[in-house]
Formats: C-alpha cells, sequence, structure tokens
C-alpha cells in the first residue's frame, strides 16, 4: 500500500511535526492559562527535562534504528501477528491494534509500580517537584529501553498495521504532553472529556505524594481501563491546588531538577512504599 509506505519513509518527520506542534500549543496555554504555580526554577526543570529527551532519543536511534515502525513492516513483510493471520481488515485492523496497543501501556505502567526493581526506575518521572508538558517525557533512560522492548514485543504478537503503529506513537507522545500540561480546563468540560481521554487533573492525581493516590489513574490515552479495573481515582484528597506533587524524601532539586541527579537516581536509597508489592499504606479514604 502506497499510503504505508509513505507514513513509513517519513515517519521521523511526522512525529517530529507532532511533537513540535503540540509542544507549542500546550507550552502557550501553560502560560495563558496555568493550573498551579510552579515551585522550581523552569529554566532548571526544562533544560534537564528535555536534556533526558535528547539523551533518550539518541540512545533509542542508536539501539534499535528500526524502530517500532520498521518492526511493524517486517512484521507485515513475513506475516507475523494475530491480525496478519486472521486476516483482519485493514478499517478493523487499526482500532482494534490502538486500544490492544494503549492496554499494554496501561499494562506496563501498573507493573514498573508494582515491581520494585521498576520503581526504582520509574520514581524518576515521578520525582519532579512541579507538573507541566515536560513532565511528560521525563523518562531514565533504562526505562525507555525497557519499553521499547515491551513495544517489540507487543507488535511482533498483534501484528498493527504500520499506520496504526505511527498514529498510537503520535497520539501517546501528544496525549502526555497534553495531560501533564500545567493548564486550567473549566470543571464541567474536564468531567465530560475524562470520559474519553485521560485529562491533566485526571492524571495529575497519579503525581501525588501520597503513595495511595499514586497509585491510581495509571492511563496515558484512554480512561478506560483504569475505570474498569478498578483503578480509577476522581480527585486528591488535598485537591488539585493542596495537593503536593513529587515523591516523599526527594525533594533536593540537586537531585530531582538536575540531569545528572536524575540518572543516578535509580541506583540510590531504598525502595519506599510507593512500590504496590510492598504498599504500606492504610485505606485512607477510610479514615
Amino acid at each position: 500500500m502506497q499510503f504505508e509506505q509513505f507514513v513509513l519513509g517519513h515517519e521521523p518527520a511526522i512525529r517530529l511535526s507532532f511533537f513540535i506542534g503540540v509542544f507549542a500549543m500546550v507550552g502557550i496555554w501553560e502560560v495563558v492559562a496555568p493550573k498551579r504555580a510552579l515551585m522550581v526554577s523552569k529554566p532548571l526543570r526544562w533544560a534537564s527535562n528535555l536534556g533526558l529527551v535528547v539523551l533518550n532519543t539518541v540512545l533509542l536511534r542508536l539501539l534499535f534504528p528500526m524502530a517500532a515502525v520498521g518492526v511493524a513492516a517486517f512484521c507485515a513483510a513475513n506475516g507475523w501477528g494475530v491480525l496478519h493471520h486472521f486476516q483482519v481488515p485493514f478499517w478493523l485492523a487499526v482500532p482494534l491494534a490502538l486500544l490492544a496497543m494503549d492496554f499494554v501501556i496501561w499494562l506496563q505502567h501498573v507493573m514498573v509500580h508494582a515491581v520494585p526493581a521498576l520503581w526504582r526506575l520509574h520514581r524518576v518521572h515521578h520525582a519532579d517537584l512541579d507538573y507541566d508538558l515536560t513532565t511528560g517525557s521525563r523518562f531514565h533512560p533504562a526505562e525507555i529501553v525497557l519499553s521499547m522492548l515491551i513495544k517489540f514485543a507487543t507488535i511482533a504478537v498483534l501484528g498493527p498495521p504500520i499506520v496504526a503503529v505511527v498514529i498510537f506513537e503520535v497520539v501517546l507522545n501528544a496525549a502526555s504532553m497534553f495531560n501533564h500540561g500545567n493548564v486550567h480546563l473549566p470543571a464541567g468540560l474536564d468531567r465530560v472529556l475524562r470520559w474519553v481521554i485521560v485529562t491533566p487533573d485526571m492524571h495529575r492525581v497519579h503525581h501525588s505524594v501520597e503513595d495511595d493516590e499514586t497509585n491510581s489513574n495509571f492511563g496515558f490515552n484512554l480512561p478506560w481501563w483504569d475505570r474498569l479495573l478498578g483503578t480509577y481515582r476522581e480527585q486528591p484528597r488535598a485537591g488539585q491546588l493542596g495537593m503536593t506533587i513529587g515523591i516523599h524524601g526527594h525533594t533536593d532539586p540537586r537531585e530531582v531538577a538536575r540531569l545528572d541527579g536524575m540518572l543516578l537516581m535509580p541506583f540510590k536509597g531504598e525502595v519506599e512504599g510507593y512500590s504496590i508489592n510492598r504498599r504500606s499504606w492504610l485505606d485512607k479514604d477510610a479514615s
């Protein structure tokens, strides 16, 4: 299919264009209508968070030059995957693939909260003392590599169309910037939107310093998995403006707002009670 070949040949440019466009829109929105006052120097945080993005991008291109879309093309050429095996028509294969890949991302997110060793990596994302669109791309390189390997395995099993993989990558990136945005949405609009997409107010609960709130609202794109599987929380106890962002015991900007501190964080300290398998909190809603 010529369209899929075009997408395959221009995938980096397509993704970069959407990244720049969405970043600019959410960034302007944060200036015009911010939700919360920022606590840490924005130039310091942005330089470190975006530095991590550049480092991760270069690392992935060096380790996996085919990228996810290349794996999808290989699977299509060799007939690998459930969707190819059952010859699911293109118009149905695309939405099925998008749903399946989003569910795998949700499961992966739960997993990095459940396994103590993986939580060490993932807490780099949660240790940001503020919450804005750059938080959505702040992940330790080791977690990024693990995520890519899981994505490759998902594509090999599923056999999604190339177009579906590109759409998923673009939407996941855009949704992560949007739902990590320090932006104000009217309460009524937020209530409606969070039935079809994860909103900033919904995902911000997940970045609460309170461990039971951190282990809720795991969705990045779609809010349905949390609602269906019992991990949905509507609001933090302290409210959107009163809640504290981050992780207990990690408040030193030299550790959480500098690039070198973020890279070393997984190898320092104990595994706290945030890990689901080591949770020590009581049912705070019952108190």
